[in-house]
């Protein structure tokens, strides 16, 4: 199993008026932009912006990533194996499949396998 890119997670009021920003700053546009529940997301970068109200989107405050990975099921078996907990799937969404754990000392980490189109196009 191996990582394959971290992202910094943002939190902004409006996708729009923050994005600019973020492609300025990088130098390129977005990789990624969906919804996800009832929020919309944007890759660009090592950035992962999450737009929506307050409380549409607290609930990801307190969980850290995404972490993108090649293999999710083998990192779930390694990290279970050194006593994390899976709090949540494997799932899937728009990018691939995703699962949060729990590791030992309490830090709660989003893990995604993307799919091998998303993974062509944001690592190519």
């Amino acid at each position: 199993m191996q990582i394959l890119k971290t992202y910094a997670r943002l939190f902004v009021a409006d996708l729009d008026t923050a994005l600019p920003t973020y492609e300025k700053l990088v130098g390129t546009p977005a990789d990624l932009r969906f919804p996800f529940e009832q929020a919309e997301l944007a890759a660009i970068g090592d950035f992962l912006l999450i737009a929506g109200s307050p409380e549409h989107t607290d609930r990801f405050r307190t969980t850290i990533g995404p972490v993108i990975v090649d293999d999710l099921n083998q990192l779930i078996t390694e990290l279970t194996a050194a006593e994390a907990t899976l709090t949540a799937g494997p799932l899937h969404s728009e990018t691939g499949r995703f699962a949060y754990l729990r590791h030992p000392d309490g830090t709660e980490v989003e893990y995604v396998e993307w799919s091998p189109e998303v993974r062509t196009r944001v690592l190519a």
